[in-house]
C-alpha cells in the first residue's frame, strides 16, 4: 500500500544463492516500494518473504545483517571523508578493514580516499554508496536503479562486482530501466499504475 492505494498483489518469485532478478515497470508501478518491502523498510499489507525456509520477520535482526541496500539515496555523510563513509558502513555491516581499499579501488576512489563527501559529484557519490557492497558483504543485494549517475566505466565495474558476487553464491535483486548485463537473470514486470 502506498497511503490508501494499493501498489500491486499478486506478485510472487523465488532468487536462489547465485541468481539475479531484475524488477522493471513504468515509473510508479512499485518496484521502489517491493525492494523496500523486501529490505523490511516498509510493513507488508498481506503475503510472506522467506529467507532460508523462515518468515524474515521471525528474526528480523538476521535478515538485516543478510542484505545490503542500496537506495535511491547514497547514504553519503557529507562531512565525512570517502574513507570514513565507507568505514562507517563496513563496520555496520560486519566488514573488515582491509576490505575497504580494494573496495574504493573497485570503484575507482582510492585516490580521493581522503576527500570530504561533500565534495563528490554525483557520480562519485553513487559509486561510494556501491563501494559499500564489496566493503561489507551480504549474501543478498538490493539495489535500486543502481547505474543512475553513472558512467561506462563504472557501470562495468559494478557489473563485474554482480558477477564476483553471484558466483560466490550472493544474490542480487535490482530495479532498473537499465541493462545490467546480468546473465541469466530472470525478469519480474510490475504493471503499470498511476504516478505517486
Amino acid at each position: 500500500m502506498r497511503g490508501e492505494r494499493l501498489v500491486f498483489e499478486g506478485v510472487s518469485f523465488a532468487v536462489a544463492g547465485g541468481e539475479a532478478l531484475v524488477l522493471r515497470g513504468a515509473n510508479g508501478s512499485g518496484k521502489s516500494t517491493l525492494l523496500r518491502l523486501i529490505a523490511g523498510l516498509l510493513r507488508r499489507a498481506a503475503g510472506s518473504l522467506t529467507w532460508r525456509g523462515a518468515e524474515t520477520t521471525e528474526d528480523p535482526e538476521a535478515w538485516h545483517a543478510a542484505l545490503c541496500f542500496v537506495g535511491h539515496l547514497d547514504a553519503v555523510k557529507p562531512l565525512f571523508t570517502v574513507a570514513e563513509n565507507l568505514a562507517f558502513w563496513a563496520a555496520l555491516g560486519g566488514g573488515k578493514a582491509d576490505d575497504l581499499i580494494p573496495a574504493l579501488e573497485r570503484f575507482g576512489l582510492a585516490n580521493l580516499a581522503d576527500v570530504p563527501a561533500r565534495f563528490l559529484s554525483a557520480g562519485q557519490r553513487r559509486r561510494l554508496g556501491l563501494a559499500r557492497l564489496v566493503a561489507a558483504p551480504a549474501p543478498v543485494w538490493l539495489l535500486d536503479e543502481p547505474t543512475v549517475s553513472l558512467d561506462a566505466d563504472s557501470v562495468a565495474a559494478l557489473g563485474l562486482a554482480m558477477a564476483e558476487h553471484r558466483a560466490g553464491g550472493g544474490l542480487v535483486i535490482a530495479a532498473t530501466h537499465a541493462d545490467l548485463g546480468l546473465e541469466a537473470a530472470q525478469t519480474l514486470t510490475l504493471g503499470a499504475a498511476e504516478a505517486a
